[in-house]
């Protein structure tokens, strides 16, 4: 099998990018290592930048999302029973984001490329990308017990962080920035109102909690716990008290709860990959980065990378021109670490570490700052919302 561009991964970055280059005539295939069930069983992040939301309505994959999903035009930071409103709209000149969960998204997608005769090969198994540095790179895989190879002019790596494509870069080549933080997020599912119309991002000297929605009956809750925290030891209740002791009274009073229908815990980590194209293989989405969820930019960060590659690509096909390849890497990375400067931030203010009493006091003067500060709840709200692609 022969293609243009061999995309790993079938994820929401993955499967934009084979939209947005089929759209352009650009062929792609692409390969997932596990079922579509899988993947669209997973449960993810819900605040989609307006960026991202404007890269899927110009995609034609927007109709669901602007019926079903929730426009927020602002959030709000809790501390010490107080709550700060921050007005992205009115702070960015009208910008917003949009709550609609990441996995109808991807199903958003698939539905799209399955329309359009997309090319998607689920249960890959062993992946492996060759010559990436050559001309002529190639990707081998099994499936039903078959060796199979998929020729291409281009390899885009959305296969996540533990997928084969970093794996290609020589380890010589390869360098690496890592931040593990002591602690995760334990989130649950409920079927229950949100106890808010935007979300509460709350510090409390119990530990960082989190109220977000998916829909008006669909909500999302998370408290920070340790890093080697077991689910096993939450119980609903045991989850609903803590996550109230966590909010200001006013919101914790107002708090309906319910029988959590998913719950898991998520390890926090900032990492970056440099570089993130090696010859004619380029990495996308979580295979090059990871951000804290904090920030609400995983996802984002992975949209971003794919505006950057398509342009690039497009571009190529189209103009023979190869300027957006030479500086994939370099405009992706720019704005990466930005938001892993702005989602490290977020962390650090809101979570609960080991702390010196000088590091606390710092903390509340930062939050008493964004208080009594426009400019400094302006940097915030910038952002949240999303920064320029360009």
């Amino acid at each position: 099998m022969k293609t243009q561009v061999a995309i790993i991964g079938a994820g929401p970055s993955g499967l934009l990018l084979s939209q947005r280059l089929h759209l352009a005539g650009v062929e792609t295939v692409v390969l997932e290592r596990h079922s579509r069930d899988h993947v669209l069983s997973r449960i993810r992040a819900g605040v989609l930048e307006q960026g991202l939301a404007d890269m899927l309505r110009a995609a034609g994959v927007g109709d669901r999302m602007d019926a079903e999903g929730e426009i927020h035009d602002g959030c709000e930071i809790a501390f010490e029973d107080n709550r700060l409103r921050i007005d992205f709209a009115e702070l960015t000149g009208g910008k917003t984001v949009m709550v609609y969960g990441q996995t109808e998204v991807t199903r958003d997608l698939y539905k799209a490329r399955d329309a359009m005769g997309g090319t998607i090969i689920h249960n890959a198994e062993n992946v492996a990308l060759h010559d990436v540095d050559s001309d002529s790179p190639y990707v081998t895989y099994e499936k039903d017990g078959e060796t199979h190879r998929l020729d291409c002019e281009f390899i885009a790596g959305c296969d996540g962080f533990h997928g084969p494509s970093r794996k290609a870069i020589p380890a010589d080549r390869l360098k690496v920035f890592e931040k593990v933080y002591p602690f995760g997020w334990l989130g649950i599912l409920s079927e229950t109102p949100p106890v808010s119309e935007e979300l509460i991002y709350s510090g409390h000297p119990r530990g960082f909690a989190l109220c977000s929605l998916r829909s008006r009956v669909l909500s999302r809750y998370y408290v920070q716990v340790p890093a080697d925290e077991k689910v096993d030891n939450w119980s609903d209740d045991r989850f609903w008290e803590e996550l109230k002791s966590r909010l200001p009274s006013d919101v914790a009073a107002d708090l309906v709860t319910g029988p959590s229908i998913e719950k898991s815990i998520a390890p926090l980590r900032s990492f970056v990959a440099e570089p993130l194209r090696y010859g004619r293989m380029f990495l996308v989405g979580d295979a090059g980065h990871i951000v804290p969820p904090t920030g609400a930019k995983g996802l984002n960060l992975a949209a971003s990378d794919v505006f950057y590659l398509s342009n690039a690509l497009i571009d190529y096909y189209r103009a023979d021109d190869e300027t957006g390849i030479e500086h994939y890497a370099e405009k992706a990375l720019r704005r990466i670490w930005l938001a892993e400067r702005f989602s490290w931030w977020m962390t650090t203010l809101l979570h609960k570490f080991d702390e010196e009493a000088f590091d606390v006091r710092v903390k509340r003067a930062e939050l008493d700052h964004l208080v009594h500060s426009r400019a400094a709840q302006t940097a915030l709200a910038e952002n949240y919302v999303g920064l320029p692609y360009d």
